[in-house]
């Protein structure tokens, strides 16, 4: 049975554009995003111009932002202003983050005024904040309204169906001072007014907090939507729970970039695209940095293992154990790292607290080490014969795992308090560090253990 991959290209090369359209009605979303990941630029424009209105909106909705600018470039004017003009603010101004300033300025100028108004305000915000992320489209409702008042704006104002579920409640002054769901203006007589139906434990953050933290509110408190407001706590937008999704990707995206010792230059979603199908000189300054970092630590680790080479010429069975020590001991500075990269995006780590959680992991560090050296140190004397091999290959097997364990919580938490990406260079250099003093533990224990016997 063939694909729709194939019946496309099929139709393409027959150029019967019919039969592609009538393909592409039957398809559903899910196969459609597929193929338009699987075609080439010029093939994915063909592909659009043959769908109608509405689902080539939900697709071009679903893009990174690359393909979507792409896909721009390549339509008529016209064509692009109409998708343009069919998307969330929100949306718009994602897009003309990274779109060339001329093709920018055509879009929103072809914008009702209305609707350029609110791109121009949420690209007033700073880039990742609440204020990009928002959406201006919502049911502002005030506390002196009735049900039916209520009911009534909302049948001749309703935004779109992300928003309609919450609605916010303002004083006369725009501030925010509550919220109630939507069911409760219909099971409620209409004389009832707002004041006695809302719920004032409203959730907001300003349009200056930062777009994970806003999605990290939006999650822990369980909700649809999220007011902002800003300095003077007046409403001025909400961030729905698909927002904050995409946000919480972009950060587990991200943190899979940082920890693969990937450098950011722009937007992950852009990044990967350029991974994938980008130039050399693209792909080289993303990958090519930490790798250097690395090298670095790894001649550094290679001197260690010069200055003592009498040591491990005299006792060649050491060399045996070398990779045991090191691996064991990135193994463990990774998993801590992860750990706390993770642990920070979700709020499960409390910075003022710090102290604590790497206490905490410094113990976790002890009892593994312990755990795993008198393993393996029983395995080095038995196999070599020697007890006190054993008991070098314990004890630094032990002192290392604490010592990575502690370097993947303190180096991510310096880099954090320095204002620097926690993930996205902890790993290069616990790396470096954990290797040249893995082996410093190595051969030091081993020089004053074994060395009587040996040397």
């Amino acid at each position: 049975m063939m694909h729709l991959y194939d019946k496309t290209q099929a139709y393409l090369k027959a150029q019967d554009m019919l039969g592609l359209k009538t393909l592409l009605i039957e398809a559903d979303m899910d196969a459609l995003l597929v193929l338009i990941q699987e075609l080439t630029s010029e093939e994915r424009v063909i592909v659009f111009r043959l769908l109608d209105k509405d689902r080539a909106l939900m697709l071009f909705e679903q893009l990174d932002v690359e393909q979507a600018q792409d896909l721009l470039a390549a339509f008529t004017h016209e064509q692009a202003t109409a998708i343009f003009a069919a998307l969330d603010p929100d949306e718009r101004a994602r897009l003309l983050d990274e779109m060339p300033a001329a093709i920018a300025k055509r879009l929103v100028a072809a914008l009702p005024p209305q609707e350029r108004e609110q791109v121009n305000l949420l690209l007033g915000y700073g880039p990742e904040t609440a204020g990009r992320i928002m959406t201006p489209k919502y049911i502002r409702l005030t506390q002196n309204m009735t049900v039916g008042q209520a009911l009534d704006k909302v049948r001749t104002q309703a935004a779109s169906p992300e928003t309609l579920h919450t609605l916010y409640v303002t004083d006369a002054g725009r501030r925010l001072v509550g919220w109630l769901p939507l069911q409760a203006l219909i099971l409620n007589p209409t004389s009832t007014t707002i004041a006695e139906l809302m719920d004032r434990d409203v959730a907001w953050v300003t349009t200056d907090t930062d777009q994970e933290e806003a999605a990290q509110r939006l999650h822990h408190r369980d909700l649809l939507s999220l007011a902002v407001v800003d300095q003077g706590q007046r409403l001025v937008g909400v961030i729905t729970v698909d927002d904050a999704m995409e946000i919480m990707e972009e950060e587990v995206t991200e943190d899979f970039f940082d920890k693969a010792a990937l450098v950011s230059i722009g937007p992950h979603d852009s990044s990967s695209y350029r991974l994938v199908n980008g130039a050399l000189w693209h792909i080289w300054p993303m990958r090519l940095p930490f790798l250097l970092i690395t090298l670095v630590g790894g001649l550094l680790a290679g001197t260690v293992i010069g200055v003592f080479e009498e040591t491990l010429h005299g006792i060649p069975m050491l060399a045996i154990f070398i990779p045991v020590v090191m691996d064991m001991g990135g193994n463990a500075g990774t998993q801590s790292t992860t750990i706390f990269a993770r642990a920070l995006a979700l709020g499960h780590i409390n910075m003022r607290h710090f102290g604590a959680h790497l206490l905490r992991e410094m113990g976790v560090g002890v009892t593994m080490g312990v755990a795993v050296g008198l393993l393996a140190g029983l395995i080095g004397a038995i196999w070599q014969g020697v007890p006190a091999l054993g008991l070098v290959i314990g004890l630094s097997l032990t002192l290392t795992l604490t010592l990575a364990t502690t370097l993947g919580f303190l180096i991510p938490y310096l880099l954090t308090r320095v204002g620097l990406d926690p993930a996205a260079g902890a790993d290069p250099i616990i790396t470096t560090i954990k290797d040249i003093t893995g082996l410093l533990i190595y051969f030091a224990l081993a020089y004053y253990l074994l060395g009587p016997m040996f040397l």
